[in-house]
C-alpha cells in the first residue's frame, strides 16, 4: 500500500474517532445540563409557592394583629401588630438576595414602599386613638389602612406572578440551549457519518479496487497465457510438418535454378518461387519462436544501449522515407537483459510505428526511468518508449492487439507483438502502450532497474 494511501486512511479514521468522542462528550453534557435544570425548575416552581405563601402568612399576621388592636385598643395587640410588621419588613429585605431579575427588584421596591405605607397609616391610627382615649377606631379610618393592606396584597400576589414568569423565561432559555445542543449532535452524526463514507471510499480505492484491477489482470493473463500456450503447441506442430517438405522443395529448387543461366524467363519464374519459400521460411520461424522462446541470457547494459542500436539500424532507411527518427538521451541507467531478444523487441514495435505512420512523420526513441509495479511488488523500472505521430489504434484493434494470428497487415503473420510481449515477460518485465487517435502510439518496454 502506499505512503499517503496510509496516511489518509490513518487520518480519517481518526477523524471519524474524535467526532465520535466528541458525540460522546456532547451527550454526556446534555444529560448533565437537563439534570441541572430539572433541579433548577423544581427550586424555581417551589420558590414561586413558598413566596406566595409566606408573603400571605406575614402579612395576614399582621393585619390580623391591626383588627384586634382597632378593635379592642389593647396595647398588647398593638406591640404584637409592631412585632408582625417588622417581621414582613424583614422579610421583604430578606428577598433582595434571592430575587434577582430586574422586574423583581423593581416590584420588590414598590412592596417595600407599600409596606411603609401600610405602617405609617396604623401608626397613625395608633397615635389618634391614644390622644382621643377611644378604644376602637371609626370605620372609615379602619376602611383607609384595609385599602393600603390590599394594596399591599396585590403587590405580594403580583411578586409571586413575576416569579413565575421568570420560571418560564427560563423554560424558554433552556429549550433554545437543549434545541442548540440537538443541532450540534446531528451536526456531529452527520460529519461522522460523512467522515465514515470518506473513510468507507477510501479503503474501497486504496485497497479494494487495486486489488480488483489486480485480479481482473490476473485472470486475463492467465487467459492469455493459457491461449498462448494452446496456440504455441499447434504452431509448433504446425510448424515441423512444414518444415521437412520446405527443405525438400529448397533443394529441388536449387538443382532447377543451375540448369537455367540468370536472366532468362525461366530464371526468374524459379527466383519468384525462391522468394516465396524464403517468406515460408520466415512465417515457420515466426512460429517456432512463438512457440518455444528462448530463454533469455541477461547482462547488465546500459539502457541507452539497445536504443543507439535502433537509430543507427533505421536512420538512414527513415529518411529516405520521409520519417524522422529522433533519440532523446533521459535516463542514464542500467537494466539486465539479453541484447539480442530486447532488440528484437524494439525493433518489431519500430517497424510498427513506420507501418502506422505510411508517410512523412516522426518517431522517438526514449528511455526513462520510474516506478511500477510488476508482478506482486513495486519497483524501480526502466521504461524503453517508441512513440509516433501516427493515426493512433482504433478501438476494434486495440481489443485484439495482442491475440496471437491477428494483424492488420496484409503480410503480417500476426505474431510479432505477441513474441515481443512474451519476451519482455520473460525479463520480468511488461509491454504497456498508450494510444489517442489521431495523435500517435506510445509503446513501452518497462524493465526492472539493474542495482
Amino acid at each position: 500500500m502506499k505512503g499517503h494511501i496510509k496516511l489518509r486512511l490513518a487520518g480519517l479514521g481518526l477523524a471519524a474517532a474524535l467526532l465520535g468522542a466528541l458525540i460522546v462528550v456532547v451527550t454526556l453534557k446534555s444529560e448533565q445540563q437537563a439534570g441541572e435544570i430539572s433541579a433548577r425548575l423544581g427550586d424555581v416552581d417551589t420558590e414561586s409557592f413558598r413566596i406566595a405563601d409566606r408573603f400571605k402568612d406575614k402579612l395576614r399576621d399582621a393585619t390580623d394583629k391591626m383588627r384586634r388592636y382597632a378593635t379592642t385598643g389593647d396595647p398588647v395587640a398593638w406591640q404584637d401588630f409592631v412585632t408582625a410588621s417588622g417581621e414582613l419588613k424583614q422579610w421583604i429585605a430578606g428577598q433582595q438576595v434571592q430575587l434577582t431579575t430586574d422586574p423583581e427588584r423593581a416590584l420588590l421596591k414598590q412592596l417595600g414602599a407599600a409596606q411603609a405605607a401600610y405602617v405609617g397609616a396604623a401608626t397613625n391610627l395608633h397615635a389618634r386613638m391614644q390622644i382621643s382615649g377611644e378604644v376602637g377606631a371609626s370605620l372609615a379610618e379602619y376602611g383607609n389602612l384595609s385599602q393600603k393592606g390590599r394594596h399591599l396584597n396585590d403587590l405580594g400576589q403580583e411578586l409571586a406572578r413575576i416569579h413565575y414568569h421568570t420560571r418560564n423565561q427560563f423554560l424558554e432559555d433552556v429549550s433554545q440551549t437543549l434545541s442548540e445542543l440537538r443541532f450540534a449532535i446531528l451536526g456531529l452524526v452527520g460529519l461522522l457519518f460523512i467522515c465514515s463514507l470518506a473513510l468507507a471510499v477510501a479503503v474501497y480505492r486504496g485497497l479494494i479496487a487495486p486489488l480488483r484491477i489486480k485480479l481482473v489482470e490476473s485472470e486475463a493473463l492467465a487467459e492469455r497465457r493459457e491461449k498462448l500456450a494452446s496456440l504455441g503447441l499447434l504452431a509448433a506442430g504446425v510448424a515441423h510438418e512444414i518444415r521437412n517438405p520446405l527443405t525438400a522443395i529448397k533443394a529441388a529448387l536449387f538443382l532447377e535454378q543451375k540448369k537455367h543461366q540468370p536472366g532468362s524467363g525461366k530464371r526468374g519464374e524459379l527466383e519468384v518461387v525462391e522468394r516465396e519459400i524464403l517468406r515460408l521460411e520466415r512465417i515457420v520461424n515466426a512460429f517456432l519462436q512463438f512457440a518455444r522462446p528462448s530463454p533469455p541470457e541477461l547482462v547488465p547494459i546500459q539502457a541507452q544501449a539497445p536504443l543507439q542500436e535502433i537509430e543507427a539500424l533505421f536512420r538512414e532507411q527513415f529518411t529516405r522515407n520521409g520519417i524522422k527518427l529522433v533519440r532523446e538521451d533521459v535516463a542514464n541507467a542500467r537494466i539486465k537483459v539479453d541484447p539480442a531478444q530486447i532488440k528484437q523487441v524494439l525493433i518489431n514495435l519500430v517497424q510498427n510505428s513506420a507501418d502506422s505512420l505510411g508517410g512523412p512523420g516522426v518517431i522517438t526513441l526514449r528511455a526513462r526511468q520510474g516506478r511500477q509495479r510488476l508482478g506482486n511488488d513495486e519497483t524501480d523500472v526502466v521504461i524503453l518508449e517508441v512513440s509516433d505521430t501516427g493515426p493512433g489504434i482504433p478501438a476494434e484493434v486495440e481489443k485484439r492487439l495482442f491475440d496471437p494470428f491477428f494483424t492488420t497487415k496484409e503480410n503480417g503473420t500476426g505474431l510479432g507483438l505477441s513474441i515481443a510481449a512474451r519476451i519482455v515477460e520473460r525479463h520480468g518485465g511488461a509491454l504497456q502502450y498508450q494510444t489517442q487517435l489521431s495523435h500517435g502510439t506510445t509503446f513501452g518496454v518497462v524493465l526492472p532497474q539493474a542495482s
